[in-house]
């Protein structure tokens, strides 16, 4: 059966992850899945590093992330193309520059003004109940048809019943059941290093952290084979993992480097900004003139500015400069600074 893990911590989740990104590719790869997202918690740095082993590997990547809400459950979310991605990290910046460094404060209200094409999955507690009912409900408008449950085998004695509930909640609110494994680490092998990690966060010794650690090593990437048989009873949940894969068609490939736009009087270019403000400064540097050769070095470097599309980065410099100037900061505004 093909089946693609779409809740995969890497490292870059500092202190939850116990593998490196790349790590987790190779070995998604070995064992056969169709794709990996990596969706680590309130932020995407992972990503950058799963997509060049990703490339290398002939193995698709999908983008996504893991939203840790103030205000309600857990959400992956996967920006199905560029416009999506956008808004994905315009929440993340908005949630990091309203919190202390290391934690992102985000909330409901936030996501759902963000939530344009994006595919989320609720992540359920434990034990859901009529609480979590609500809330899915509540994210069910935000994100209409987008909207999945996560469902997770951990071994621990209760599956079959866990899953049952989960699969009534999801016959009942209409929110489809999607197969995870809640990956951590690329390889059991990796389980001591996640109970240190989880010590550390914390901040107790192994001796006395108790049920704070995992009970097994089971959060480590499973074949496709081992998850269907996990999933056995829901056939569907596994399926669901390619129907969001193929709805997110967003790739890194696509992203090029976009200068932020440069404040210009109305109806003009940056352009022909730069070059207004080169000749007032030309004028009051010659009032008498500008000398002829002179003039022709600065028509010259106005062609080779618009063809590299560097007007924008100039100006930039320009309103620093101007600024340091009249607060009296020294400063030079030339070469590669």
């Amino acid at each position: 059966m093909t089946y693609a893990d779409l809740d995969v911590t890497t490292n870059f989740s500092f202190l939850h992850g116990a593998s490196h990104a790349d790590e987790l590719v190779v070995t998604a790869a070995a064992l056969g899945h169709s794709a990996i997202a990596v969706t680590d918690r309130n932020t995407l740095a992972g990503v950058v590093r799963a997509f060049e082993a990703a490339r290398k590997m002939g193995l698709r990547l999908v983008v996504g992330c893991r939203l840790d809400l103030l205000d309600a459950p857990s959400l992956l979310v996967y920006p199905t193309d560029r416009a999506a991605y956008g808004r994905l990290c315009k929440l993340l910046t908005l949630g990091r520059r309203r919190a202390p460094k290391g934690e992102c404060h985000l909330d409901r209200a936030d996501v759902a003004d963000h939530a344009e094409g994006l595919i989320a999955m609720v992540l359920p507690p434990d034990e859901p109940g009529d609480e979590f009912t609500h809330e899915i409900n509540t994210f069910k408008d935000i994100f209409k048809d987008r909207l999945y449950l996560a469902a997770r085998c951990v071994l621990d004695g209760h599956d079959a019943r866990r899953l049952d509930r989960l699969s009534a909640l999801a016959e009942q609110s209409g929110v489809p059941l999607v197969a995870t494994n809640g990956v951590r680490m690329h390889t059991p092998a990796r389980r001591p290093l996640l109970d240190v990690l989880t010590c550390i966060r914390e901040k107790v010794t192994v001796d006395t952290a108790g049920w704070r650690l995992a009970a097994n090593a089971e959060a480590h990437l499973k074949s496709p084979a081992d998850m269907a048989r996990l999933f056995r009873d829901y056939p569907d949940a596994i399926a669901r993992t390619q129907e969001i894969v193929a709805a997110c068609t967003f790739s890194l490939d696509e992203l090029r480097y976009e200068y932020p736009d440069e404040p210009v009087p109305a109806g003009a270019t940056p352009q022909e900004e730069l070059e207004r403000l080169t000749w007032e400064g030309a004028r009051r540097r010659w009032p008498d003139g500008v000398p002829p050769a002179l003039d022709r070095q600065i028509r010259h470097e106005f062609t080779v500015v618009a063809e590299l599309g560097y007007a924008p980065y100039f100006l930039t410099v320009h309103d620093i400069v101007r600024f340091a100037r009249s607060r009296g900061i020294l400063c030079q505004g030339r070469g590669s600074a």
